[in-house]
Order: C-alpha cells, then structure tokens, then sequence
C-alpha cells in the first residue's frame, strides 16, 4: 500500500533537509575556512537526492541492502542540485499543504458532528411482478375460487410488491420507518409504519406502531430473501397479512446466541384505511425466543442450527355479523393455495361466537454449507359460545411445513443472530453478458438453488370446514445479484372439506379437489 499524500511530503522534506547539510559539509570541506565560496555568475546550490518515490519508500522502510558492517551497498545514490531558493518556496508549500489537509480534516469532522444532531433518513424499495398460470383444477377448486364449479381460476400477471420504504434516525437513539406498497396504484397499502427507541439496555429497541407479530418464521423473513415465492399454508393462514398496530420489544444477548421479541397489538388489519374500531380494544399478547446454540464462526455462518418458539393469546369480537360493529376484529383463519388466486381457498370465514384464541409455533433451520432444512408447526386453539346457527364447541387447527433448498453454485443461506432469520444471498459471481474490449464475450451466470416443500393445514373441525389438505412446492431460484432473482415455483395440491368461506351458516358438507400452478417471480430491490 502506498503511503499517504502527508507522509510523502515529510519524506520529501526530511530529504531535502539531509541533502542541504550534506552539501553544505561539502562545500566547507572544498574551502579551508570552511566558507562557501560565492561567484556573482552562479546562486548557491546544494546537493540533494533526486525525489524518486521508489527511492525514498526503500529508505524510510529499511529495504535498502547493507554490508555486515551497516554500511550502504549501493555503488551510488541518484543526485542532483536545486537552487537554494526553489529549496525554500518547497519547503513553503509543503508547510502549506500540511495546514491545508489539517484544516480539511477539521471541516470533515465538523460536518459528521454536525450530521449526528440531526434527522437522517435513506430511501428503499422492491418489485415484484408475477406470473401465474392455473394449469388444471377440479369443480370443487373452481367454485373454491370463482364461487362456479364450471368457472376455472385465471391466468394472470401481477405486480406482487412495489413498496417504498423510508427509515431514519432521529438523535439521540429514536429511528422509524414508513413502507407503503403500490402493487394496486389506485389503493396504496400501509406495511411496516412506527417510530422507536434503539441503544436501550441489552441490546434491545423498541417499536410503536404498524409492524409485524412474532410468529411464524416465514414472515419474519423479508420476502426479499424467502426461498419460495409464496409464504406457506400454516404461516399465511395464522398470522394473515402479519402486521398490526402495536407496541413491540426487539432484544438479543451479547453473544447474538439468543433473540427475543414480545408486544401487544390491536387485531384489526388497518393497512388500507389506519383506522382502528371497535367496542373494546380486541388485541393479543405476543411473543417469539429464538436462538442460534451452534453458529460457524470460522466458515463466516456456513454453518448453523436455529430453533424457535413463539406463541399468542387473543381477546376477539364474536358477535360477528349478528350484530352492528364495524369492524373486523374476529377469528379468522384463511390463505391462498400458495400462489395468488382472487379467493383463499382454505377459509373458515368470521367464526361467530368466538371470545378469543391462542397459538403456539416451533421452528427450526439447519444450514450445512449450500443446504439448508427448515420447518415449522403451529397449532391454534379457539374458545367459542353458539352463535348464529353454530354448536359452540371448541375448535383446534393446524399445519406446517418442512423443505429443503440446495445451491448448485455453491453459495448458502445467510443467518442474521440478532432478529433470529434469514439474510441476503450473496452470488460467488454476478449474472451478466458483456462484449469484451480484445473481442469475444464475457459472461457470469449467478447462483442457482433448487427447493421442494411439503405444507400441510387443517382448518376443519366440528361444524367449522375451513379446508384440509396439503400442498407441494418445488422451486428453482436464480439470483441475478444480490440484489435481483427470477423465482419459478410448480405447485400441486388437494384440498377437502372446504367452503365455509362462501356462507356464514354451517355447512352440510364441504367442497374440494386437485389443483396444480405454475408461478414465477421477477424481483429487484434496492
């Protein structure tokens, strides 16, 4: 590494310097007074190194070779004469220079002080814009859908995500974030919108505001970084949309081995209007630990072992549509087929008469290298009273999933300790296609990992038939970048017992059949 422009120019000097008395001692030697001669033809020079950078670096470090006794071994040193007066304007304007990177280091340090006592923000974003075909569906999935048996679900393009985000800090430890997405331009939806506290005791911050409940892996990862383009069954149908108005606690110990969260948010989702309603302030407590016991230092994290557990309890508004509240602070446990249909197909509509509802969710990621197994199961449990037509019993669903990833390139999936999920995928090397300037074409290809997940989710019990059944996800991802990949997810699954999304009355029977999707995802962010 080369030495900076400061120190070059002391080098220069103390040359000069040393070149200036060895001149001197010269010239006294030549005269026996020890006097420098003067002609009124010739200014006094003085003999001096050349200012050869190689030079003086092998000087300053030592690099010059010597005899056994010290002395130099070189047969000469490159040597000059500089006018005495051309000697001291340099020396002035090395003086000059000093002062000057001295005050400009001054002024950068100002301006970072300056910079801390006040608000900063940077602005974010992802598209997301999907493709999904419908390749074949029985009667009972077409009215699933379309409320027709005859009427198959549509092929379709969407854009799936096109968020803004804005996040910031305000001194001395406050920051907030404002997300909003305009995958409907005519309808902006509201996502992660709170304020904050970060710096506080134990490594922990706290947030007020529009933000995600801590349950279900899955939507804790960004769905910048989520192996499959769709969340699975069980994640989506509990914890729908995932973010709520609430108060929450971040948290994680010094060796970022343990994490945890916990909060109290409202249940109504308010993400188009803001807006809150209700008689009472229906809401449920929430909390997530996670931990990461084994984590690969030496490989940079190739290598680790997560294991989660969170849970909630939930106070609801049973009456439903038996009496005037507006509002849709009710249980309600419903998800797509792992794809984006107009309907969700697993549904067990407002379930009348409930007081309230709890859940329980254990996860776990193993990551060796370029593999990865994750999986999690989340019961729920609803207390119910009769209600508009219904027996009242007590009611308990379930699901979850486990898969299985695999990079072809090599490359593995990111853990981030302190939020306890998934991180950004760096590719060994960047897709592109360029002309090269000596001819020919240079190329990079990305990364490349395949996935296959089983999901599974029960949302029917007693007189309830939200839907059973289960769903296989096989997955290819290219990553252009870090920043940019192509999703392509084949689904196929079965569904029975289902329907109760269509009426708010018990249903004799329920509907159901075979469906299978073929989907892909074109994503950048920024």
């Amino acid at each position: 590494m080369r030495p900076s422009l400061s120190a070059r120019c002391r080098r220069t000097t103390v040359a000069l310097a040393l070149s200036f008395v060895s001149g001197l001692a010269s010239a006294q030697a030549d005269d026996g007074l020890g006097l420098l001669s003067h002609n009124d033809a010739l200014l006094p020079t003085y003999q001096t190194a050349m200012l050869q950078n190689d030079v003086i670096d092998q000087a300053d470090t030592g690099l010059i070779e010597t005899d056994g006794d010290g002395d130099d071994t070189r047969s000469s040193f490159p040597a000059g004469t500089v006018p005495i007066g051309e000697y001291e304007e340099l020396l002035e304007r090395v003086g000059e220079l000093e002062t000057s990177w001295k005050d400009y280091q001054d002024e950068l340090k100002s301006d970072a002080d300056a910079k801390k006592k006040k608000p900063a923000y940077k602005l974010n974003g992802r598209i997301h814009l999907d493709n999904w075909n419908f390749l074949d569906s029985d009667p009972g999935v077409n009215e699933l859908e379309t409320g027709d048996p005859n009427d198959d679900p549509e092929d379709r393009w969407d854009f799936r995500r096109i968020r803004l985000t804005w996040t910031g800090t305000v001194p001395q430890n406050m920051l907030y974030r404002i997300q909003l997405d305009f995958n409907n331009p005519s309808s902006a939806e509201m996502k992660d919108v709170y304020l904050g506290f970060n710096n506080l005791p134990h490594n922990q911050t706290l947030l007020i505001g529009n933000q995600k409940r801590p349950i279900g892996l899955d939507h804790l990862n960004s769905s910048r970084h989520n192996v499959f383009a769709e969340r699975p069954l069980a994640v989506e149908a509990f914890n729908e949309d995932a973010r709520r108005l609430g108060v929450c606690m971040y948290g994680y110990n010094d060796a970022e081995s343990v994490h945890w969260r916990y909060g109290a948010f409202l249940l109504e989702n308010i993400s188009t209007d803001g807006r809150y309603r209700g008689d009472y302030d229906e809401a449920g407590l929430y909390g997530r630990l996670s931990g990461s016991p084994w984590y690969d230092e030496i490989s940079g994290g190739r290598g680790y072992w997560h294991w989660g557990l969170s849970g909630s309890v939930n106070t609801t508004d049973g009456d439903g549509t038996i009496d005037n509240d507006q509002n849709q602070n009710e249980a309600r446990f419903r998800t797509r087929p792992l794809a984006r249909s107009d309907s969700r197909w697993w549904n067990t509509n407002r379930i009348l008469g409930s007081e309230g509802y709890q859940e329980l969710g254990l996860e776990s990621m193993l990551n060796i290298g370029a593999l990865q197994i994750t999986g999690e199961y989340i019961n729920t449990w609803v207390q119910r009273d009769p209600a508009g037509g219904f027996n009242g019993s007590n009611l308990h669903f379930q699901g979850g999933y486990l898969f299985a990833s695999y990079f072809l390139t090599g490359e593995y999936i990111p853990l981030n300790r302190t939020s306890g999920t998934i991180d950004r995928v760096k590719p060994f090397e960047n897709f592109f296609v360029v002309d090269r300037c000596r001819g020919g074409t240079g190329k990079g290809w990305g990364a490349l990992c395949v996935a296959l997940r089983g999901d599974y989710l029960d949302l029917s019990d007693s007189d309830i038939r939200g839907g059973r059944g289960y769903g296989i996800t096989a997955g290819l991802n290219w990553y252009w970048t870090a920043y940019s990949k192509i999703q392509c997810n084949y689904v196929v699954g079965e569904i029975e017992n289902g329907g109760q999304g269509l009426d708010d009355v018990p249903l004799a029977a329920g509907i159901g059949g075979d469906f299978s999707i073929l989907g892909f995802r074109y994503m950048i962010d920024f």
